[in-house]
């Protein structure tokens, strides 16, 4: 934990006044000293020549001035030293002092660091003009907080008269990923296939599972399955321990990633020997085997979040300073293609209609892929790609060590910080006005009769946008305000479930056509694209406010709240559609002479087939289940109203706010922001 001046051990009256000749190399070597800068920030209007002129005159009437100095970081040493004097600054250097005249303390915190760019080379008062060098731990073995600031303020320079050091400033660049240095662009793609690695199970478990329930179970009990994405939601409570438990030996993120992989490939090949007979379980007995299978895929999915937090810490060091960003677009990148694999292609494949007409002479009633071959194949391919990052990829040795406890009194302390109480409020409740759109549109199209393979299709069609989009999105997050350009999403999102319940009512009575099919494609490539945009800005905008004084825990707290905005409202409002519904089972008005025909028991009378069971109960029997309210409407524009609401009455003030506060006000160590 930093103190109220940052933990600085280099002197805040140090000013670099040439910029030219100041060197500060942005170094990921644990032995590197940290930089924290301690200023505040200055308005637009005040960056003038005349400003600066102004205050360079004060400080000259306080103290000398020292000539330029040239600061570099020995990689291989401990200790922190000016390089050589060049002439022009040696006479000076009797007065900075030497190496051997006294020893400095040794520094075992790496050096981390966020950096936001302004716009236009302008500084301002928001966030995105300040570049900060911080360090990302306190190590238990150096001196205490109170011990520094004691340290700092016995200091004969120290002053609180005189106004903050101007805080270095990067210029806001459009780079490209070909511009990225080699490192940087290796270790890009790195966390794409890692990012891509946790979408696989996260493809199945979101997207093609659930339809392959639908045959079976109600909107309800669908909502029950729709609980095994919970632990992403809920990382959070264990997050300290991945951020301050590891070993030495393998690394700081290795020591988690390798291990998680590996039980996440074993328990995916399980799971593929035991699928079939799992969801036929799980549809048995009116859905009452939901809550065990269920529950292997919470496991699942749990695998996966743990693995995702150790990556969210390894993206803030693996990727240089001014191209962090790129860390939210390689999330983007890699979870999108890892849920294409399983959502849409596997979907594909495994749709008998789909095999039948592509693939096949002869017809057959199972697709060319099933779901315990897809689990079985990404099992392997999780041990594959495990052995390779274990041989060929060298994590950089630090010897930090946090106890589990100060990682959690750490993160008690961020969660007590009043912005962040705000933004976790707006996560919250953001997406409530998306819900129906999201968790049952689709679901309601099949309900309707849009095939599995046409469905396949639409999300065929809209998987090179969804890429391309996150692309941009994350440049535009650069370019601009993050929660601006989150702000504009939401509010196309929006339009969107309107516009998507329009799509659901127009249905035509005689099945899918080509312009039908044409419109739910542009519907959907619609919908994905807000949802992109708005993911892709607030992953910038949380990688530029997070501290990793505790590593990846910052993050993960804002990212988890983000996803447990998304999650929690699906189960109640899949609950809501079941209850709005209302519809029922007519027995045949002419029964079939053959009742051996029948898949079930003929319908003598009517009754209620709102649930899936009870309408599978209605067709087998020879009934007609007719439909006079669907809950899905009202659900949605119950949404929509309520999100519409939330956004112009709280949402849009309070990101407005929070995107002009600078990095200082999300940091523990400055006393004003709590």
């Amino acid at each position: 934990m930093p103190t109220a001046f940052g933990d600085t051990i280099i002197s805040n009256n140090v000013r670099i006044l040439e910029q030219e000749t100041a060197l500060l190399p942005f170094h990921s070597d644990s032995q590197a000293t940290e930089l924290y800068s301690l200023s505040s920030p200055v308005r637009a209007e005040d960056q003038t020549p005349e400003h600066y002129a102004n205050q360079e005159d004060s400080n000259d009437r306080r103290r000398p001035r020292p000539p330029p100095l040239r600061l570099d970081f020995d990689h291989n040493s401990k200790d922190f030293e000016p390089s050589p004097p060049s002439p022009a600054s040696s006479s000076v250097s009797s007065q900075m002092g030497r190496k051997s005249d006294k020893p400095r303390r040794q520094e075992s915190d790496r050096l981390s660091s966020t950096a936001t760019g302004g716009q236009n080379g302008h500084a301002s008062s928001s966030m995105d003009s300040h570049l900060e060098l911080r360090r990302k731990h306190p190590s238990l073995d150096s001196p205490t907080a109170a011990s520094q600031t004691a340290q700092l303020m016995s200091r004969d320079d120290f002053s609180l008269d005189e106004k903050p050091q101007l805080t270095p400033i990067l210029p806001n660049t459009d780079t490209g990923f070909f511009d990225l240095p080699r490192q940087d662009r290796r270790n890009f793609l790195l966390l794409v296939l890692l990012y891509f690695l946790q979408g696989i199970p996260m493809g199945l478990a979101t997207g093609s599972v659930p339809f392959l329930l639908k045959a079976h179970l109600s909107y309800g009990q669908i909502g029950i399955f729709s609980l095994a994405s919970y632990p992403y939601s809920l990382k959070l409570l264990w997050s300290p321990i991945v951020d301050a438990v590891w070993s030495p030996t393998l690394g700081r993120r290795k020591s988690w990633i390798l291990p998680i992989q590996t039980c996440s490939g074993i328990g995916m090949i399980y799971l593929g020997s035991r699928i079939k007979d799992m969801m036929v379980s799980a549809g048995a007995n009116d859905g009452s085997g939901v809550w065990s299978f269920t529950g292997w895929w919470f496991f699942l999915v749990f695998l996966c979040a743990t693995q995702d937090i150790a990556v969210d810490g390894w993206a803030l060091t693996l990727l240089s300073l001014p191209n962090i960003s790129y860390a939210s677009t390689a999330q983007t990148v890699g979870l999108t293609a890892g849920h294409f694999l399983s959502y849409t292609v596997f979907l594909a494949f495994n749709s008998p209609d789909f095999a039948n007409r592509w693939f096949r002479s002869t017809p057959r009633d199972v697709g060319v892929m099933t779901l315990s071959g897809y689990l079985t194949f990404a099992g392997w391919a999780y041990l594959v790609v495990t052995l390779g990052l274990a041989m060929l990829k060298r994590e950089e040795k630090t010897k930090e060590k946090d106890s589990v406890m100060e990682v959690y009194r750490s993160m008690i302390g961020i969660l007590k910080l009043k912005n962040v109480q705000s933004i976790i409020l707006v996560h919250l409740i953001a997406k409530i006005g998306f819900q129906a759109n999201d968790g049952v549109t689709n679901l309601k199209l099949l309900d309707k009769g849009f095939s599995q393979e046409d469905l396949a299709l639409t999300v065929l069609i809209d998987f090179p946008f969804e890429i391309s989009l996150g692309y941009y999105a994350g440049r535009w997050s650069t370019a601009y305000p993050a929660m601006h350009v989150w702000c504009w999403a939401f509010v196309g999102r929006l339009i969107a479930a309107v516009i998507a319940q329009g799509v659901v009512m127009i249905f035509p009575k005689d099945g899918v056509t080509t312009w039908y099919l044409m419109t739910v494609i542009a519907s959907h490539i619609f919908s994905t694209f807000t949802n992109t945009v708005m993911f892709v800005a607030i992953s910038a905008f949380h990688a530029k406010i997070s501290d990793p004084l505790i590593g990846g825990t910052y993050m993960t707290l804002l990212a988890t709240v983000s996803n447990l905005g998304g999650t929690f409202p699906r189960f109640f409002i899949l609950k809501l559609v079941d209850y709005f519904t209302l519809a029922t089972c007519h027995p045949p008005s002419t029964p079939p002479k053959d009742l051996s025909k029948l898949k079930g028991d003929l319908i003598t009378a009517p009754f209620s087939c709102a649930l899936e069971a009870q309408k599978h109960r209605c067709l087998d029997g020879g009934g007609s289940c007719d439909i006079y309210r669907d809950g899905y409407y009202i659900t949605n524009v119950i949404c929509v109203i309520v999100g519409s609401l939330t956004f112009w009455g709280y949402i849009w003030p309070a990101v407005r706010k929070l995107q002009a506060l600078p990095l200082r006000a999300w940091r523990l160590s400055d006393p004003d922001s709590q």
